[in-house]
């Protein structure tokens, strides 16, 4: 078995240079050949090179140098807000938006995020995220526990144990790719908050919620009509507390 202390919170979600998740949190999308930024908070400044995975709880980017100050980065869905999709004129197309610091997680205040996807599916995976924010605030307690970094022993599972369910609103043909088995690391505890299918954590299951979970998962939010907007749950849903976002074209 591995053991591993976290320096911070920020940096929890990453071990051997490789995504470390919870148990029972499924990775839905991996991309690599993507560059992270922030702005505001105290997170480490400047442009970060790395691999992003979308997993049934959160979004998680993973530094590809091992010597920044940033190795990792989680962002649950229920912190994120204000997530927009453009695409520029001039260079690759990217997410921004803006997350808010978890209690307990060390890290102050609020920051906006840019995820520049070089390698292209920027309007794929905002399309995947949004939708499995949607989802996953049918589950969501009103007020989200304090963050846990994840407690070791941490372990290599085979791939069959973080490969999520297979769902008709993750596009695959985009992402193809699963993560190399050798850069996924799991520790034995479950995530701190619910995801998109509460089966998969200890959280009841709630039978109501779970019809309202499915009709949102079959209904589509990205209308090819108007290909330049995409829908987003009512500010007034439970979190996460996402505005409209918008697919902007010039």
């Amino acid at each position: 078995m591995l053991t591993k202390t976290s320096k911070m919170s920020l940096n929890s979600a990453h071990y051997n240079n490789g995504v470390l998740v919870y148990a029972g949190e499924r990775i839905l999308i991996y991309c690599d050949n993507v560059q992270m930024s922030f702005e505001g908070g105290n997170l480490p400044t400047g442009t970060k090179k790395g691999r992003i995975f979308l997993t049934t709880h959160r979004v998680v980017f993973i530094n590809n140098k091992n010597n920044d100050s940033l190795q990792s980065f989680s962002l649950p869905f229920f912190t994120m807000k204000e997530v927009e999709l453009e695409q520029p004129i001039f260079g690759a197309n990217y997410i921004k938006g803006v997350v808010f610091a978890e209690e307990g997680g060390k890290w102050a205040g609020h920051a906006k995020f840019k995820m520049c996807f070089n390698s292209g599916g920027a309007i794929e995976f905002g399309q995947a995220l949004l939708q499995a924010g949607k989802i996953a605030s049918r589950y969501q307690m009103p007020v989200p526990p304090p963050y846990t970094p994840p407690q070791g022993p941490y372990y290599q599972p085979p791939p069959p144990a973080y490969s999520a369910p297979r769902y008709d609103w993750v596009p695959y043909q985009t992402f193809p790719n699963a993560p190399p088995a050798s850069e996924v690391f799991m520790a034995e505890a479950p995530p701190p908050y619910p995801g998109i299918d509460p089966n998969m954590t200890p959280y009841p299951n709630n039978q109501s919620q779970d019809a309202k979970a499915k009709e949102a998962a079959a209904s589509a939010y990205y209308n090819p009509a108007n290909p330049h907007m995409l829908y987003m749950p009512n500010p007034n849903e439970p979190p996460p507390p996402y505005s409209e976002a918008t697919k902007k074209s010039n």
